[in-house]
């Protein structure tokens, strides 16, 4: 078998005497969509903070290409290619959608990170920050809104835009925290279909998501968390099938309508 590009392993995070996760390990690959569900106050966002080395966990490792990083901070792990956005968005209000995107390709540059892959089709890898942003707006159809101010717009294309400033730093792996949040059905649709062609030129994405149907359509594998624990473990439909992630999260709803 071949070596995950990320790869958790038996973490445990103790705040005090309370422990936010428990001895819990997942894995996800360049070129897969993997999902990561379970109720409020799971874990979850601690398990996506451990990842990008915002937490430092009290036990267990965290690997990258078979190598421990565990000790690394945040900025030098997202020069090996590793992405995140957050539940609540994070754009600068006061610069331009361009100038958001911008932002990101140029602090990529400066890092020593150009030399990776782009993340948008058309690009190449020695492009300007210039001309990958122009690509990546109109790629995710953004080109009409590119001088916009960020906090004008609304919710659905602020994730977009989001979504694209991610891009711009082209990560091998992209970590997605809700980012559904506030889309309405159109826009769900349209941010899903991104994801999977994403997914189809090698990005990697770990994706954290309350709409379960949204999930199960788009991932490989997911895995369960309950009270800091992986639950479950699996495809999607063993996983829709598992009587403990029925009895902990999705409720009886039968499969192929399961409650978000």
């Amino acid at each position: 078998m071949s070596t995950p590009l990320l790869e958790l392993r038996s973490v445990t995070v103790r705040f005090g005497g309370n422990v936010a996760v428990s001895d819990a390990s997942l894995s996800a690959e360049e070129g897969r969509i993997t999902g990561l569900i379970g109720p409020n106050g799971a874990g979850k966002t601690t398990m996506f903070n451990v990842v990008t080395g915002l937490q430092r966990p009290t036990s267990g490792l965290v690997l990258w290409d078979g190598k421990d990083i565990s000790g690394l901070s945040a900025h030098r792990r997202a020069r090996l290619g590793l992405g995140r956005t957050f539940q609540r968005l994070e754009l600068f209000g006061s610069l331009s959608v361009a100038e958001n995107i911008l932002l990101a390709g140029e602090l990529l540059r400066r890092q020593g990170g150009g030399d990776r892959p782009p993340r948008v089709p058309g690009a190449e890898a020695g492009c300007t920050a210039v001309d990958e942003t122009a690509r990546l707006l109109e790629h995710l159809g953004l080109g009409d809104l590119a001088g916009i101010r960020a906090e004008e717009l609304p919710t659905g294309t602020a994730r977009m835009v989001e979504l694209a400033r991610a891009l711009a730093t082209r990560p091998r792996l992209l970590l997605l925290d809700e980012p559904a949040s506030g889309l309405d059905e159109a826009e769900t649709e349209h941010f899903a279909a991104v994801l999977e062609e994403l997914a189809t030129h090698g990005l990697g994405i770990l994706l954290v998501e309350h709409d379960v149907p949204l999930v199960m359509r788009l991932v490989s594998d997911v895995y369960v968390l309950d009270l800091g624990s992986v639950l479950a473990y699996g495809t999607p439909a063993e996983v829709q099938n598992d009587p403990r992630v029925i009895e902990a999260y999705l409720g009886a709803a039968p499969v192929g309508e399961v409650a978000g």
